[in-house]
């Protein structure tokens, strides 16, 4: 129980370091490549994506495989106008992730300069790995945002190497492969 506890008080403490941040300026460390076809910044989307609702639209088959459960709301506004809306799971004795549609773009978080920021594809989608808090346990958390119309679906993950199942994983690798079992359950419009 310890751990899940623990688990969870990460993924929270993991959260707000990214509703800070999403308000700050660039972080100083990465190797984030810079925006590159015009000269404006990046701006946010004027709302979430609504064609896909995580809460109801994450297949169960990859829950189950994941071993997700304990499904929460993680809705959230921050200062800006950056707007979350998706619901967050916990894999007992392993990671806890939040899966929700945001208004932040794959260019705007590029833009962020946000540490170990790696870009790739998903599904014909682009998509972008980072690390969005600085700190003894950066390492512990990753978010992958994969691109949708209107913003993307972020994917914010938490493991801490104390967890028993996945804390000898690295965070990204984690957030990258629920990534690619999700993608596929995109609407080809969205």
């Amino acid at each position: 129980m310890t751990s899940r506890g623990s688990t969870l008080l990460s993924a929270a403490f993991a959260v707000g370091a990214v509703v800070l941040l999403s308000g700050c300026g660039p972080s100083t460390g990465g190797e984030a490549k810079p925006a590159t076809s015009t000269s404006t910044r990046p701006s946010l989307a004027e709302g979430v994506p609504r064609s896909y609702n995580p809460c109801n639209d994450v297949p169960q088959s990859v829950l189950d495989s994941e071993k997700l459960g304990m499904k929460s709301v993680a809705e959230s506004d921050a200062g800006g106008g950056v707007i979350w809306r998706g619901c967050r799971w916990v894999r007992p004795n392993g990671y806890a992730v939040s899966i929700r549609t945001t208004n932040l773009t794959v260019d705007l978080i590029r833009s962020r300069n946000f540490a170990e920021a790696t870009e790739f594809t998903i599904g014909g989608r682009r998509a972008i790995s980072t690390r969005q808090f600085d700190g003894p346990f950066i390492k512990e958390a990753c978010t992958v945002d994969v691109e949708m119309k209107g913003g993307s679906l972020e994917f914010n993950l938490n493991n801490p190497p104390s967890n028993r199942d996945t804390g000898s994983t690295d965070s990204c690798v984690l957030a990258r492969r629920l990534a690619e079992n999700v993608v596929p359950s995109l609407p080809a419009t969205a």
